[in-house]
């Protein structure tokens, strides 16, 4: 990788880390550019050459987070309703708890979902408007980003192999049921 690439990597993250720092302070709409990029420690230009607000600084994550959930898996994932595909959800969301809980509780809960949902649906492709399918896609992802949320929010008391098995088990008889 060169340098400059580098560098940008690091700033980036810079910028990201600081605001979600600030967002521990503060509310994310009392947070101004000018206070990024001072505790950052970047140029404004730095800032402004990779987002357009500090909202995109969030949506930037959420999308850079997804993007290596694909680039990652080792399966195809369109096996949503899988044990495997399920627990490495819950693996996920775990392994970025920090920025989930900070992200859903400064009121970008909304986002992270509406992400969650054109992720699956890049995947799934194109449905009819009135599919069936298309409406336990949606009824999946929804009850997964809540059932994650309200874990991660508990403190992830539970191991996230048992959490995942029970969301399985109850997704599937929802499935079969219909």
């Amino acid at each position: 990788m060169d340098k400059r690439r580098e560098a940008n990597i690091r700033v980036k993250k810079s910028i990201t880390e600081t605001l979600f720092s600030l967002m521990k302070r503060k509310n994310l709409s009392e947070i101004t550019v000018t206070e990024i990029i001072r505790e950052a420690d970047v140029a404004r230009a730095s800032f402004y050459r990779n987002y357009t607000s500090k909202e995109d600084v969030l949506l930037t994550l959420i999308r850079d987070i997804l993007n290596q959930f694909r680039e990652e898996a080792d399966y195809d994932l369109e096996e949503y309703y899988s044990y495997h595909h399920i627990l490495r959800c819950f693996q996920y969301f775990k392994r970025y708890d920090g920025y989930m809980v900070d992200l859903y509780r400064s009121g970008f809960g909304t986002t992270l979902l509406e992400e969650l949902n054109q992720f699956h649906e890049s995947i799934a492709g194109t449905m009819k408007a009135h599919s069936t399918t298309r409406y336990h896609l949606y009824m999946f992802i929804g009850a997964l980003y809540n059932t994650v949320m309200v874990w991660l929010l508990s403190g992830e008391k539970e191991p996230e192999e048992e959490i995942a098995a029970l969301f399985c088990r109850e997704i599937n008889k929802v499935r079969t049921e219909s």
